[in-house]
């Protein structure tokens, strides 16, 4: 049922960014009096699932969910209808407009997702406000994996900055040493004292490559005794005292203490605890079970939400439309730089629904549709023959120079981009179903 569930969120967040994404077209097509022959949701090769035509236009649903596309009467396009090309210009096709018009009917699809994903984040922010988890909350810092302690992070480290930067929300932590090409500086805070920490890119990449930024740091809860069984009321512990170390163990966390005292069954061992300043060394018998007979507190971590009001949930909106643009155009930087090898991480239809929650929640549902309305704006605007950039690239080139490409030429460059496109989607996909096997 979950992956039902995934696959049918998938395919409304997409047909919702294509028939916006499309609609951006065709809405500026019609406005400057061009001819849009049909409007398709997904693509129909030989059949469709559903057409009719209104006026000019015939309106479908095609039955391969690989995107969508507006056939603009005299442009070169994925239909490839030479046919067309070889009559007389007539005065509604696209190629008889002036640059300038062309051009904004080129762009405005990626304008459309760009917009779509503004009036999305300012609803949530409005609606919903943003959640968020305090750095500062984390006060007894985190517990790290083997690949954050390999970064240089120790347990019980709080990051307090990178490269300078305050951090404010957690999770800025994983996506600054994630998305970068160059090395970084962490400030963290160290029993007391500020410790920097100088990590080189090529540990960051390592750290990617072996995907050891997943659950990288955890939020840490110290060892601060709630309750004393029977056995352990004559050691002279006290509710409230905070264990800090066990022998020679330094103790940053519930499971460290439990990990360590159970090396020591039918032994003794020294506690040191923490009790409202006071530093106490205290020896304790630990039973055969491997344990000395200590509850720790319940310690909860709670998310933070910022609200926002009507007036204040349009900057908010326009602020997260900017963070989610440079983080993808910086991931996307990282992909195409073949030092990282990070073509490898590419997927494909398989890797993109597997973002969604195997449960219905709409906040991260309108969240996640923002997020891939920048992807596909950013991934469109590209300057690759047979995307909305590549059009746009040779309308700038005929406004700058005042020479129109050839028709021929177009011809032959949208074959190029369709067969780099193909062997793109090929590889993707591919990837995705390789890692389903592994």
């Amino acid at each position: 049922m979950d992956i039902v569930i995934k696959i049918l969120q998938f395919f409304m967040s997409l047909s919702l960014l294509v028939a916006i994404h499309e609609f951006g077209h065709y809405i500026v097509a019609r406005i400057f009096k061009i001819r849009v022959e049909k409007f398709y949701i997904f693509f129909d090769p030989w059949f469709s699932i559903y057409k009719k035509k209104i006026g000019q236009t015939e309106y479908g649903i095609g039955w391969l969910p690989l995107g969508g596309y507006v056939k603009i009467a005299g442009m070169i396009d994925e239909s490839m209808d030479k046919e067309q090309m070889a009559q007389p210009v007539k005065p509604d096709e696209f190629r008889a407009k002036p640059a300038w018009q062309r051009l904004m009917v080129m762009l405005a699809g990626v304008v459309m997702n760009v917009i779509l994903a503004f009036f999305i984040y300012t609803g949530i922010c409005y609606f919903c406000g943003t959640k968020y988890f305090a750095n500062e909350d984390a006060k007894y810092g985190y517990v790290y994996n083997d690949a954050g302690k390999a970064l240089g992070f120790q347990d019980g480290d709080l990051p307090l900055a990178i490269d300078g930067e305050a951090i404010v929300d957690a999770k800025e932590i994983r996506e600054k040493l994630l998305i970068t090409d160059t090395d970084r500086t962490v400030d963290v805070l160290r029993d007391g004292d500020t410790v920097r920490l100088n990590i080189t890119f090529d540990k960051l990449l390592e750290m990617r490559r072996s995907e050891g930024y997943k659950d990288m740091y955890v939020v840490n809860a110290p060892f601060i005794i709630d309750s004393i069984a029977l056995r352990a009321q004559n050691i002279g512990l006290q509710r409230g005292d905070i264990v800090m170390a066990c022998n020679e163990h330094r103790v940053v966390s519930v499971d460290k203490l439990r990990g360590v005292v159970k090396q020591y069954a039918n032994d003794t061992v020294n506690l040191v605890v923490d009790r409202g300043g006071e530093i106490l060394t205290l020896r304790a018998p630990v039973g055969a079970d491997g344990k000395i007979g200590l509850d720790p507190q319940r310690i909860e971590f709670q998310e933070r939400r910022k609200e926002y009001t009507f007036a204040e949930s349009f900057p908010g909106g326009a602020e997260l439309v900017g963070n989610t643009m440079s983080s993808y155009w910086e991931q996307l930087k990282l992909i195409v730089n073949p030092e990282t090898k990070m073509y490898e991480e590419l997927g494909g239809f398989i890797a993109i629904s597997s973002v969604f929650p195997g449960h219905w929640d709409w906040e991260n549902f309108w969240y996640m549709t923002a997020f891939l309305s920048i992807m596909l704006a950013i991934l469109n605007v590209l300057p690759i023959p047979g995307l909305d950039g590549g059009h746009a690239l040779f309308t700038l080139w005929e406004i700058l120079t005042g020479r129109k490409p050839s028709d021929k030429f177009l011809e032959i460059m949208q074959y190029i981009g369709l067969f780099l496109l193909l062997i793109l989607l090929i590889y993707a996909n591919g990837n995705d179903i390789v890692r389903l096997f592994n």
